[in-house]
């Protein structure tokens, strides 16, 4: 497939960057089309390094081997704490400080929290801004990573709001040059 080509041509280019991670989260697939493309994802970030996180299918994460997982908090409360303790990194999507308690006390190593900025994502939705994810910070002690509608030009809100970090999505995955697309985030933390 010529698109599936250019999405792991693209992967490459940002795992050669060595980012804390790239979460392979791909909703339209089902779990057998995943699992032949995270093999893929996790072979090109063995590769550089770089550590792959699979997403929503935690079966398929422990067959393939892969010790990171994110959850939707939902997939994550219907989870067996056995299996979630088989994962060396397990994070969880937030959208509330109370979901960021919740996902501390199931296990989770680390949470990202969301929608901050308008994004195409979540279009037609506004962006729940730096002060929600300043409470959703102070309402953890786990590593918080910000995702929605991040940019170059909004990152350093993301660090006065305490997040650890923050994700990219569309930018990233677009961008022609990936090592110039992600240092302009880089100084920010």
């Amino acid at each position: 497939m010529p698109g599936e080509a250019i999405f792991l041509r693209q992967i490459e280019r940002i795992a050669r960057c060595h980012p804390a991670g790239i979460i392979l989260r791909e909703k339209d697939l089902t779990e057998k089309e995943y699992r032949v493309l995270a093999r893929r994802v996790m072979q090109i970030c063995e590769r550089y390094g770089t550590r792959c996180i699979l997403h929503s299918f935690a079966d398929t994460a422990l067959e393939l081997g892969a010790d990171a997982i994110h959850l939707p908090l939902s997939f994550l409360r219907a989870a067996a704490p056995e299996k979630r303790e088989k994962f060396h990194v397990l994070g969880a999507s937030c959208h509330s400080a109370e979901d960021a308690r919740e996902a501390q006390t199931l296990g989770c190593t680390y949470i990202t929290a969301g929608h901050i900025f308008e994004t195409d994502c979540k279009a037609g939705l506004p962006g729940r801004g730096p002060d929600f994810l300043r409470e959703v910070c102070e309402s953890t002690d786990l590593p918080v990573f910000a995702i929605g509608g991040i940019n170059k030009d909004n990152i350093s809100d993301i660090r006065r709001a305490g997040a650890a970090g923050a994700c990219v999505m569309s930018g990233c995955m677009q961008c022609e040059d990936a090592k110039e697309y992600l240092s302009g985030f880089c100084g920010n933390f």
